[in-house]
C-alpha cells in the first residue's frame, strides 16, 4: 500500500469528522499519524489552527526496529489520560514520593498521580490493573484534557 495525497486527504477528512483524537496508520516503513489539536482556540481560529497542525502531524517516515518494538508495546498497553486540563504532579507532595513509577504494578481505584485545575488538587485513580510500563509526563508540566499520562501493560 502506498499513501498518496488523495488517501491522506481523506484520512484528514475522517479525522476532522469523527469523534478520534489521534490516528495512526504503518505499512512497512510508512508511517502516518495524525492528531487533532487539543489547545483550546476561539472558534474563529479553529480552521486555520486545524489544517496547520494536521498538516504538519502528517509524517511518513522510515520506522527504526526499536520504535517498532516500542510501539507495539504501547498499543498492546491501556492508557491512562488526564480527564481535565491542568497540571501534573508525579507525588502529593513536592519532592516527595512518587504515587507510581516505572515497573509498578497498579490496581483499578489507586491513585497514580495528582492533576492540579483551578488551584484544586485532583488525585487520577487508574482504571486498569497491571504494570506501569511509561510514564509520558514529568512532575510539573502542563496536560490537555484526554492526553495520555501513562501506559499500563
Amino acid at each position: 500500500m502506498s499513501f498518496n495525497i488523495e488517501y491522506i486527504e481523506k484520512l484528514v477528512k475522517m479525522l476532522e469528522e469523527s469523534t478520534l483524537s489521534e490516528l495512526v496508520l504503518q505499512d512497512g516503513e510508512q508511517l502516518i499519524e495524525m492528531r487533532k489539536p487539543t489547545m483550546a482556540a476561539p472558534v474563529s481560529c479553529v480552521p486555520n489552527m486545524l489544517s496547520s497542525t494536521v498538516q504538519s502531524s502528517v509524517i511518513e517516515q522510515a520506522v527504526e526496529p526499536e520504535q517498532t518494538s516500542e510501539q507495539e508495546t504501547l498499543k498492546a498497553s491501556k492508557s491512562i489520560t488526564s480527564p481535565m486540563v491542568g497540571t501534573f504532579y508525579c507525588s502529593s507532595t513536592p519532592g516527595g514520593k512518587p504515587f507510581v513509577q516505572v515497573g509498578d504494578t497498579v490496581s483499578a481505584g489507586q491513585v497514580v498521580c495528582i492533576i492540579e485545575a483551578m488551584k484544586l488538587m485532583n488525585e487520577i485513580e487508574s482504571e486498569v490493573s497491571g504494570k506501569v510500563t511509561k510514564i509520558c509526563i514529568e512532575d510539573g508540566q502542563p496536560v490537555e484534557y484526554g492526553q495520555v499520562l501513562m501506559y499500563v501493560e
